[in-house]
């Protein structure tokens, strides 16, 4: 299948191959684009206190302000790729773009709890129509080294921007300009988008498959449903008390996807295009990448959910001094990141199982210190730890991402960039409702310090898992 690649105003250039389209001014924009969910997905953390008493919003309102957008953003995302492959990536993501920075309007300006809960749900959505054109148009517009080194800058974007905007959201929370509290950590994003739409008009090229391929709309449907049928009752159940429905769904949950898994295996025997076709699974590099981001996207958000709470309400920390005690690992996963494909190149796969090493020692590192010193933690307390695991979750997510879609063809770039960033946003939004309700569950039993350490635990055991995954790898990345 060939692949269309047009910039604007010039006419269609149609080619065998992903033509070095993509500039340096486009990579950056949508690499901005790529940062923008993974920012709002974290920044809220250090500013639900805040969010709570404005709002007079109860515990379970304000998990729905976070699990509203992380189901919707995870439920569309593959959706989202299949209508950019259909209708042109870059119109998929100016439309989907313009609609975050007016969701982001709206959540900024919401008058209510239930009103901002609405408003983070459309967030989600517009996300998810934006974020898959982003690996979409990479894979198709570049190609050799341009595209190898887009990709581990795209993974180490991701990778940054989780780690950012937990910082950012305490600076802004603080910073109250204007008056506007933590509404700034939603309004900022507004002249971000319209500089972000400026540049993609001009420098993002059109790419889409010379045949689209027609919506699934039994796969869109089946798939939507299993990742509710899991995600709704993990996130909500702890602050509603397990109701009889989320009990129900769970035990739904694996039939529903066994039934999207049989019609997307018979569509795709018969020779149609399944919304996420098991075919693409049979690519080991594929399949063992997805596998290993999933246990490290849950270790990871549920860590950075966990520590926020612990440094404001239980360390006395307020949001900026929360913020700035990651910093050492932002940095370090910074550096990590750009040395990363040199040591791949060099050492192939085994620098991801290096990085989940050094990531458990980190995390070994932040759990002794808050044994030892709680509750006086803070940036000098917490650095070797937070150092050392930025440091290995940089030698591990950008490297698997790029892994993932080495072996997907251009044609299908959209329904992979899809399959891959759905996974990681599912892991995000489990890493949340589990590690996350584990945490809040043991505090009334535990106190503050012995529920914190052992959530760390248990998450030093999800690491020893992406440990003995990466071990599974292909030793290199094409």
């Amino acid at each position: 299948m060939t692949e269309t690649v047009t910039r604007s105003p010039r006419p269609v250039a149609r080619s065998a191959g992903p033509p070095n389209e993509l500039g340096g001014l486009g990579l950056f924009t949508v690499l901005l684009a790529a940062a923008l969910p993974l920012v709002d997905f974290f920044i809220v953390n250090v500013a639900l206190p805040r969010i709570g008493a404005d709002l007079a919003a109860g515990e379970a309102v304000l998990e729905l302000v976070v699990a509203g957008y992380g189901v919707a953003y995870a439920v569309l995302l593959v959706l989202g790729g299949r209508l950019g492959d259909l209708f042109g990536r870059r119109r998929l993501f100016l439309g989907g773009m313009a609609a975050f920075g007016l969701t982001s309007l709206a959540c900024g300006l919401a008058p209510g709890a239930w009103s901002l809960v609405a408003a983070r749900v459309a967030q989600g959505a517009s996300a998810a129509a934006m974020l898959p054109q982003v690996l979409a148009t990479i894979q198709s517009a570049t190609s050799g080294a341009r595209r190898a080194k887009a990709m581990s800058l795209y993974g180490a974007t991701a990778g940054l921007a989780m780690v950012a905007g937990q910082i950012l959201g305490g600076v802004l929370v603080a910073a109250d300009i204007a008056g506007s509290g933590w509404r700034a950590i939603f309004l900022v994003n507004v002249p971000v988008v319209v500089l972000g739409l400026v540049l993609a008009v001009r420098y993002v090229p059109e790419t889409r498959s010379q045949r689209p391929e027609p919506v699934d709309g039994p796969g869109t449907a089946l798939l939507a449903l299993s990742l509710l049928t899991l995600l709704a009752p993990l996130t909500e159940g702890r602050a509603a008390g397990w109701p009889l429905w989320t009990w129900l769904s769970l035990a739904a949950f694996p039939f529903v996807t066994g039934a999207f898994y049989a019609v997307e295996r018979r569509a795709d025997r018969a020779g149609r295009t399944p919304l996420v076709p098991p075919s693409l699974l049979e690519l080991a590099s594929l399949r063992r990448g997805l596998a290993l981001i999933m246990p490290f996207g849950i270790g990871f958000s549920g860590f950075m959910f966990v520590i926020a709470l612990a440094l404001q309400q239980g360390a006395g920390l307020g949001p900026v001094r929360a913020g700035l005690a990651l910093v050492p690992m932002a940095l370090t996963f910074l550096f990590g990141s750009l040395a990363g494909p040199r040591l791949i190149g060099r050492y192939g796969t085994r620098v991801v199982t290096v990085g989940a090493v050094l990531q458990g020692v980190g995390v070994a590192l932040i759990a002794l210190t808050a044994w030892r010193d709680w509750p006086h933690l803070g940036f000098g307390s917490l650095l070797p730890g937070a150092a050392v695991a930025g440091v290995g979750q940089a030698l591990q997510l950008p490297n698997v991402m790029r892994l993932v879609l080495s072996e997907v063809p251009p044609a299908r770039a959209g329904v992979g960039s899809g399959v891959m960033v759905t996974t990681q946003q599912s892991s995000l939004a489990l890493g949340v409702a589990t590690l996350g309700s584990l945490f809040l569950t043991l505090i009334p039993h535990l106190g503050m310090r012995d529920a914190l350490v052992t959530t760390l635990l248990v998450q030093l055991a999800g690491i020893t898992v992406t440990g003995l995954l990466s071990l599974r790898l292909p030793r290199t990345v094409r």
